[in-house]
């Protein structure tokens, strides 16, 4: 994983999830064929985070299942 200072510098259409709400905190996805990033849907032009497919698709996997529910 890595990340860029800037979200909006990157040349990727963001995605927010249909689940979320007006006003809440959620994040935005983007992709391209080396790299899926996150960022925070509040702050589009801040950083983001990098990660390669198999380890963004390995996060969803955990994130899904609740494995990361503190």
């Amino acid at each position: 994983m890595s990340h860029v200072e800037r979200a909006s510098d990157l040349p990727i259409r963001w995605r927010k999830s249909s689940r979320s709400q007006q006003g809440s905190q959620c994040v935005e996805v983007g992709a391209t064929a080396e790299f899926a990033a996150v960022r925070d849907s509040k702050n589009p032009t801040g950083p983001a985070l990098l990660f390669p497919p198999a380890a963004f698709t390995a996060m969803i996997r955990s994130v899904k299942s609740g494995r990361l529910d503190g």
